[in-house]
C-alpha cells in the first residue's frame, strides 16, 4: 500500500511538472519614484487551476531588485515561491496552435506564395528585354535577312519591348500590394503573438497552490533603478516689490523596458536604496602624520545666472498683458510629509515611456515673500548679485535643485536652490547687475614690505569702490576678508576696516552700503602680516 501511495504522489507530481506555466500580463498600476529608483506596483488575472501551477507575469522592469518583491494573492492562494527573471525562454509561451494566429498564418503563406510568382514573372520578362536588346543588331541578306523584312522586325522589337515593359509596370504594382499586405499580416502576427508591446524582458514566475479552480487576482510590487526625478524650479519676479511666484517641477526619466500607461504617480525624496542601519562609532587613534595644506584654500562664489542687463534674449510676456492662465499638473498634486521624506502624490493619471528621456511634471505653484537685496564679494568675483532672501522658507518644503529665472519679463539664466541651510533665511541668487560696477584694487602707496629682526612685516591695503549706475537707489551688501593664521609664529593684524563689522573667528568683513542713482563710495581694508624672514606665506 505504501509503495502504490508513493507511486501515485510521483505520478502526480510528473503531471504538474508537465504542466504549462499560465501566462498573464501585469499592468502597472502605481509608480513611486524616488531619486536612484522606483517601486512599481502591477495588477494581473489568471485562471489558475487546482492544485500546485506556475504563473509568469510578462511585462514586468527588465531590472529590479528581487529581494523586494511583494505579492498580493487572495487569501485561498498559497504563494509557494517567486521568482524573476529577464531570460525566460519557453516553447509553449506563445501559443502557435490557436484558430486566430493560424488563420493569419495561412493568410500569410498564401500571400508569400503570390509574390513569390509575380517577381519569377517579373525577371522573365526582364530577361525577355535583356535578349531583344542584345540581338538588335541588323546585318545584310548574306545572313538571311531580307532588306524588305526589316521594317516587320523593328515593329515588333517596338511592339513587344513596350508590352514587356508595360507588363513590368503592372507586376511592379502587384507587387507592392501584396508587399504591403504581408507588412500588415506580420505585424497582426506579432499582436496575435504576444497580446502586448514587447518593450520588457522581465518575468515574475510565481509557484501558487490552489483548493479550487478560480479565477485569481494578483498584486505585485517591487523596486528598479532604472528611473530617477530630481526637482527643478521656475522662479519669476516682476518686480523687486512684488514676491516670486515659484512653480515646482520634478524632471522625471526611466527605461525599466515598460512603457507607463495611465499610472498613478508619487514622487519621493526618500532613498530606497539607502541603509537603514544606523552608524556605530568606533575607537578613533590618533596617530601622527603630514599637516594638511590651507595655503591655496579660497572662498568660492558660483553663479550660473546671466547679466540682468546683458541679456540678448526674447521678452517674456507679463500676466498683466496678457490674461491668460497656465494650466499645470499642480492643480492635481497633493504634498504630503512624513517624518522621513516628502512625496508628491499626482491624482491625474500619466504616461511616462521607456526612453530614458526627460519629462517635466509641474508639482506645485508657490508664492514667496522675499527681501531683496545685493550682494558682492569682489575679492573672489568682480560682478554684483541681487538676491532674494526668504524667510521661513522650511514651511514649502523645498529640495535641493537648479532653478531657471525670469526677472522683469526677461530670462536671466539658472541658480540652484539649496535649502539644506542652517539659517532662517534661504538666499536665492537672482543674477548679477552689471549696472552696479565695483572695483578692488591694490593701493600702492600703502602697502610695503620691512624687514625688523627676525622678522618680516607686510601690510596689505585695498581700496574697494562701489558705483550706482541706476536710476533707482539700491542696498548691497559688500563682503571682503584678511587671513585668519592657524600658526603662533604668524600674527595678524587689521589695520583698516573702513568701519566694516567684523567676524572674529573668519576675519570677514561686512558693510551695509547704501547707493543713490550715479552715486560712488570707496571702502579701505588694510592689514599687516609678521612672520620670521625664512617663512614662505601664502
Amino acid at each position: 500500500m505504501k509503495r502504490l501511495f508513493l507511486a501515485i504522489v510521483a505520478l502526480s507530481m510528473s503531471m504538474v511538472a508537465q504542466q504549462k506555466p499560465i501566462f498573464t500580463q501585469g499592468k502597472i498600476q502605481q509608480a513611486t519614484v524616488y531619486f536612484t529608483g522606483v517601486d512599481l506596483t502591477h495588477t494581473a488575472s489568471a485562471n489558475i487551476p487546482k492544485g500546485t501551477s506556475e504563473l509568469v507575469i510578462k511585462n514586468v522592469a527588465n531590472s529590479l531588485s528581487e529581494e523586494t518583491i511583494r505579492v498580493l494573492a487572495p487569501s485561498n492562494v498559497t504563494v509557494l515561491s517567486v521568482q524573476f527573471t529577464s531570460r525566460y525562454m519557453q516553447e509553449y509561451e506563445v501559443e502557435k496552435n490557436s484558430p486566430a494566429l493560424k488563420r493569419v498564418q495561412d493568410s500569410l503563406t498564401l500571400l508569400e506564395k503570390q509574390l513569390k510568382k509575380l517577381r519569377n514573372q517579373r525577371y522573365t520578362e526582364e530577361k525577355t528585354i535583356s535578349l531583344l536588346d542584345g540581338n538588335n543588331t541588323l546585318k545584310g541578306s548574306q545572313d538571311g535577312i531580307a532588306i524588305g523584312d526589316i521594317p516587320k522586325l523593328m515593329d515588333y522589337y517596338t511592339a513587344k519591348r513596350t508590352e514587356l515593359l508595360n507588363s513590368i509596370d503592372v507586376l511592379k504594382e502587384k507587387e507592392e500590394i501584396l508587399t504591403t499586405a504581408i507588412a500588415k499580416l506580420n505585424a497582426k502576427l506579432d499582436v496575435n503573438a504576444s497580446q502586448e508591446e514587447k518593450l520588457s524582458n522581465g518575468k515574475i514566475i510565481l509557484q501558487l497552490m490552489s483548493p479550487v479552480a478560480q479565477k485569481a487576482d494578483f498584486q505585485v510590487s517591487y523596486i528598479s533603478n532604472r528611473a530617477t526625478w530630481r526637482p527643478f524650479y521656475e522662479l519669476r519676479a516682476d518686480r523687486l516689490s512684488a514676491p516670486i511666484h515659484l512653480l515646482y517641477k520634478g524632471q522625471i526619466s526611466q527605461s525599466t523596458g515598460v512603457d507607463w500607461k495611465g499610472v498613478k504617480l508619487s514622487l519621493s525624496s526618500g532613498n530606497p536604496n539607502k541603509s537603514n542601519q544606523f552608524p556605530v562609532l568606533k575607537t578613533w587613534f590618533v596617530q601622527t602624520g603630514r599637516p594638511r595644506d590651507f595655503s591655496n584654500a579660497r572662498m568660492e562664489l558660483r553663479s550660473n545666472a546671466a547679466p540682468l542687463s546683458d541679456l540678448s534674449r526674447k521678452k517674456i510676456a507679463k500676466d498683466e498683458e496678457v490674461n491668460m492662465e497656465e494650466s499645470t499638473m499642480a492643480h492635481y498634486t497633493a504634498l504630503s510629509e512624513n517624518q522621513l521624506n516628502i512625496s508628491f502624490d499626482i491624482d491625474t493619471p500619466y504616461d511616462i515611456l521607456s526612453n530614458g528621456k526627460v519629462h517635466s511634471i509641474s508639482l506645485q505653484e508657490l508664492q514667496l515673500k522675499a527681501a531683496y537685496k545685493y550682494y558682492t564679494a569682489p575679492r573672489v568675483d568682480k560682478d554684483v548679485y541681487l538676491v532674494a532672501a526668504i524667510e521661513d522658507y522650511s514651511k514649502y518644503n523645498l529640495l535641493p535643485g537648479e532653478a531657471n529665472i525670469v526677472f522683469e519679463g526677461l530670462y536671466v539664466g539658472k541658480t540652484y536652490i539649496d535649502p539644506n541651510q542652517t539659517t532662517e533665511t534661504l538666499n536665492i541668487t537672482m543674477g548679477n547687475d552689471k549696472k552696479i560696477s565695483v572695483k578692488r584694487e591694490k593701493v600702492v602707496d600703502k602697502s610695503q614690505t620691512k624687514f625688523i629682526s627676525a622678522n618680516k612685516e607686510q601690510i596689505f591695503t585695498y581700496d574697494i569702490i562701489l558705483r550706482n549706475n541706476k536710476k533707482e537707489p539700491v542696498n548691497l551688501v559688500l563682503k571682503d576678508q584678511y587671513p585668519v593664521s592657524i600658526e603662533k609664529s604668524i600674527e595678524v593684524e587689521l589695520l583698516e576696516s573702513s568701519h566694516a563689522s567684523v567676524a572674529e573667528e573668519t576675519h570677514i568683513l561686512t558693510w551695509e552700503v547704501s547707493l543713490k542713482p550715479n552715486e560712488t563710495k570707496t571702502f579701505r581694508i588694510s592689514y599687516k602680516l609678521k612672520y620670521p624672514k625664512d617663512m614662505i606665506v601664502n
